[in-house]
Formats: C-alpha cells, sequence, structure tokens
C-alpha cells in the first residue's frame, strides 16, 4: 500500500469540536471522520449522488392495497 499523504489543516476551533464531537459519535478518529467526509464528497461529485445514499422504497405489502 501507498504512503499515507500527510496535510496540515487550519480549522475554526468551533468547526474542530463539532467534527470531533460527529467522529466520536460513529466511533471513528478525527483524521479518520475527516478522511471518511472528503471520500464521500469526492464520490459525490464524481457521480456516485445522493440516490445511491437514499433508502430503498418502503416494499408493498402480501395482499396488495
Amino acid at each position: 500500500m501507498a504512503a499515507r499523504k500527510q496535510y496540515l489543516l487550519r480549522i475554526d476551533p468551533v468547526l474542530w469540536a463539532d467534527v470531533e464531537k460527529w467522529a466520536a459519535d460513529e466511533l471513528r478518529s478525527v483524521n479518520a471522520q475527516v478522511e471518511f467526509l472528503l471520500r464521500e464528497a469526492v464520490r459525490r461529485r464524481k457521480g456516485g449522488g445522493e440516490a445511491e445514499a437514499a433508502p430503498p422504497p418502503p416494499a408493498s405489502s402480501p395482499g396488495g392495497s
């Protein structure tokens, strides 16, 4: 596996606190959370779109109605 790129990020303390809490809620480090968010943003930009993230439609009941 290729070496991971290091990058210094300057971030507003209020935003940092929000990301830190979000990361903790999802049992990730802040670094992993930022990488996750960036990957999601890139996937959407490339055309992954929000349609993939949308929940499936409800199943119809077996007797119809």
